[in-house]
């Protein structure tokens, strides 16, 4: 049962994980708001504007 006990290079196949774990994070984030990084006609201060009006007007008292 030697080999249950040999734990030579598990840091580094942690870390190689851990790694491509945020590079996945990163590509998908990048995907999801490639319209802002994009030249469009998006406007980020537009839309929180945009937001902040509809959330006004929709308040119930």
């Amino acid at each position: 049962m030697k080999f249950l006990k040999d734990e030579a290079g598990q840091g580094a196949a942690e870390y190689i994980l851990l790694f491509g774990g945020v590079i996945v994070i990163a590509i998908v984030a990048l995907l999801i708001y490639r319209a802002y990084f994009s030249k469009s006609n998006l406007n980020a201060a537009e839309d929180i504007n945009t937001v902040r009006t509809n959330v006004n007007t929709n308040v119930q008292v």
